[in-house]
């Protein structure tokens, strides 16, 4: 098959690089793969792996966007795609309408895929007008079922997967560990807290940092490490999380990483991985490459990381918002040695592949168009 995924843009995030990994598979296992974004410092580990990708600014959120139309229209044309997956919003609505120009002939089966709780509005509504719908998580799947008209059998949860061997080994790389403690070296001797994510104020750093000077209280060998990268307005944000560091006296007992491309390693290096999204999350990526990892999370008991964690480690679940009985859970796992984390079949990349493969079969089967031409 011929795939084309299309979303805003190939920068930092799980469904960028979410959207790479699948598009590996799909080369691994002969498909053609092509994306479709506004361009990215990811681009290169696509091309890399032989896929292709097309680069058009479908990532704005305005008017602007109306200008794209045409564009997507003729490279629709151009491509003849099989599958035309689309991951997000804007660029849905840009494909939504440059399949209004195509005969049936020409037009190529759609497939969506629900990444988050989206706002319940007309914007919105374009993901669920797809011919086949993907949500990520349960949660996610009873969101849309329960907001948007979409038939049970249109719809198909596939978790987002992760590789399991690339995560595995259980030490990290120890040129990597004496490069990171020789630009660090208040980490040496440290039992490591990580709480990765990128920096927003729903994403829990600021719950992190109150939950890291309880910890500290009751064991002052902890640092925490703050990972993630703070994009346009999110700069502000992460001056507020330093000037709260300084307030709670963390200026020697929590790090920010910003953005890294080394995150295998840190939870390799880490002690725990904390996961504190301050509203429910439709998924939570990090926390089955951590797990994968072996290396144990602590996520309030909501939404997709509470799914995630019924499944693969029950006892890292803590009461939502409840920063005092998170900092307690964390220091309980740092006393254990052992752990026993399950990461069923279903979290893994080749099962994400498989059922995303069987998906666009289905509607390759049922005959190519969108039924949004109608709708």
């Amino acid at each position: 098959m011929k795939i084309l995924q299309v979303l805003p843009a190939l920068n930092s995030g799980g469904v960028e690089r979410g959207t790479v990994e699948f598009s590996a598979e799909l080369v691994r296992r002969g498909h053609q793969s092509i994306v479709l974004s506004s361009g990215g410092p990811m681009v290169a580990a696509l091309k890399q792996h032989g896929a292709e990708h097309v680069t058009l600014p479908v990532h704005r959120k305005s008017l602007a966007s109306v200008g794209q139309i045409r564009p997507v229209r003729a490279l629709l044309r151009s491509l003849q795609p099989d599958i035309v997956h689309v991951r997000s919003r804007m660029p849905a609505w840009i494909v939504h309408f440059a399949l209004r120009g195509l005969s049936d002939e020409e037009r190529p089966a759609l497939v969506s895929t629900f990444h988050g709780l989206y706002s319940v509005n007309r914007y919105s509504a374009i993901m669920a007008r797809a011919r086949h719908v993907i949500a990520i998580s349960e949660c996610v799947r009873d969101y849309v079922l329960s907001h948007y008209p979409v038939p049970p059998d249109r719809l198909t949860v596939i978790q987002r997967g992760v590789d399991v061997s690339a995560f595995r080994q259980r030490t990290p790389d120890s040129q990597w560990t004496d490069a990171l403690l020789t630009q660090y070296p208040q980490l040496r001797g440290k039992q490591i807290i990580l709480m990765p994510g990128r920096i927003s104020r729903w994403k829990g750093q600021h719950q992190f940092l109150h939950a890291m000077a309880e910890i500290r209280k009751h064991n002052p060998a902890c640092h925490g490490l703050i990972v993630g990268g703070a994009e346009g307005r999110k700069v502000r944000f992460l001056q507020e999380l330093e000037k709260t560091r300084a307030e709670l006296g963390l200026e020697d007992a929590v790090t920010f990483l910003g953005q890294r491309s080394d995150i295998g390693n840190l939870y390799l290096f880490a002690d725990v991985v904390c996961h504190m999204s301050t509203r429910p999350e439709p998924f939570g990526r990090t926390m089955t490459e951590a797990l994968a990892s072996g290396t144990p999370v602590v996520a309030f008991d909501r939404g997709g990381a509470a799914e995630i964690l019924h499944a693969c480690f029950p006892e890292g679940l803590v009461p939502p918002d409840d920063s005092s009985a998170f900092a307690r859970k964390v220091l309980d796992l740092l006393t254990q040695s052992d752990f026993h984390i399950e990461l069923p079949e279903r979290f893994h990349l080749q099962a994400q592949v498989e059922s995303t493969i069987t998906v666009y079969r289905r509607v390759l089967a049922a005959g190519r168009g969108s039924p949004t031409q109608a709708q």
